[in-house]
């Protein structure tokens, strides 16, 4: 993407943003980039954090309102989604409004892209998309699907849509290990199932795979970053060596393991060094080799998820990961 450009990021103020920011503003060069999010709180502490550099603005509104977004969007280049509702159980216990934000924000900011000539939009995802069985899950495997076939949508309109896909964001609000260490002088940590495992990714190696789809992209890609995977009661030892662990059981609409490519998504899939890339089945843009450059097709069975994945996370590079980011786990 070209220097001085315009970019938006929607949820901007959330743990993905509070990275990205800092990163695009080095890395991209922008003319301006907009923080689009709710909290006007959440703003102005964020904007107290790059006091004086006058290409980040802040811009209240909600993707669910459709009028709002098409004004924030104006003379905007590149868009990167990350406003969601993302808690499992907040998702089980109150549908509507996951619904609201995670499908009707996502069709509303795919339309005003359009319309307002947008170049290119990477949209977030998460694990629980591939063979979901909880909402948030459901909601976002909707969202992926709206923003790939948003590529056909767009008709003869420039606007291009692309996705990346990772697991648990290690140190981001609401995750495990932040949880674990506000807890652990209580000496006790609750674990859901001594046999659950994760994917692990830290939110720089998020921003990258943002970056990459940004440059890397024809239109239509499901970007799934390489990374390790942690069992859950090795996280909390790491953690917390001294504290007990007591099983609680697995929350509403938790996976016992997750996954980030399933078996019916292996004859559209193509594996890179550092990540794969899920292609569209519609359109025969599998086929593309603008879409497959150098990719090699992955094997008919394939599958990628955290109990089966060839890579795994050691203690030591989890406390030594730990130890480095002390100050931040949980801040942001």
């Amino acid at each position: 993407m070209e220097p001085n450009s315009t970019i938006l990021v929607t949820g901007g103020t959330g743990s993905f943003g509070h990275a990205f920011v800092p990163a695009a503003l080095e890395k991209l060069k922008p003319k301006k980039l907009i923080v689009l999010s709710r909290d006007e709180m959440k703003q102005w502490e964020m904007a107290r954090k790059f006091e004086g550099d006058l290409r980040l603005r802040f811009f209240i509104g909600d993707v669910r309102d459709r009028e709002r977004l098409y004004r924030a969007l104006d003379g905007v280049d590149y868009v990167v989604h990350a406003a969601a509702t993302k808690i499992v159980p907040t998702a089980e216990y109150n549908p509507f409004e996951c619904i609201k934000t995670n499908v009707i924000g996502a069709m509303n900011l795919i339309d005003a892209c359009i319309d307002k000539g947008v170049k290119r939009v990477v949209a977030l995802s998460t694990d629980k998309a591939s063979s979901p069985v909880n909402l948030y899950g459901a909601s976002k495997l909707a969202s992926d699907k709206l923003f790939v076939a948003g590529n056909s949508y767009a008709g003869e309109h420039d606007t291009r849509f692309a996705v990346v896909r990772y697991g648990n964001v290690m140190g981001s609000r609401g995750s495990v290990i932040p949880f674990f260490m506000s807890i652990r002088d209580k000496g006790v940590l609750p674990i859901t199932d001594p046999r659950m495992t994760r994917f692990m990714i830290s939110l720089e190696q998020g921003v990258d795979l943002v970056f990459h789809a940004l440059s890397d992209m024809v239109g239509g890609e499901i970007y799934v970053k390489k990374i390790p995977s942690m069992n859950i009661v090795d996280v909390a030892r790491v953690v917390a060596p001294d504290a007990r662990q007591e099983i609680v059981g697995i929350r509403p609409g938790e996976k016992l393991h997750e996954q980030m490519i399933g078996i019916e998504d292996a004859p559209y899939t193509y594996e890179y060094d550092e990540h794969f890339k899920i292609l569209p089945a519609i359109h025969n843009w599998s086929a593309d080799p603008f879409r497959i450059k150098d990719g090699r097709k992955v094997a008919e069975d394939f599958t990628y998820a955290s109990d089966t994945n060839d890579a795994w996370m050691s203690d030591a590079e989890l406390r030594g990961w730990i130890e480095d980011n002390a100050g931040r786990i949980g801040a942001i």
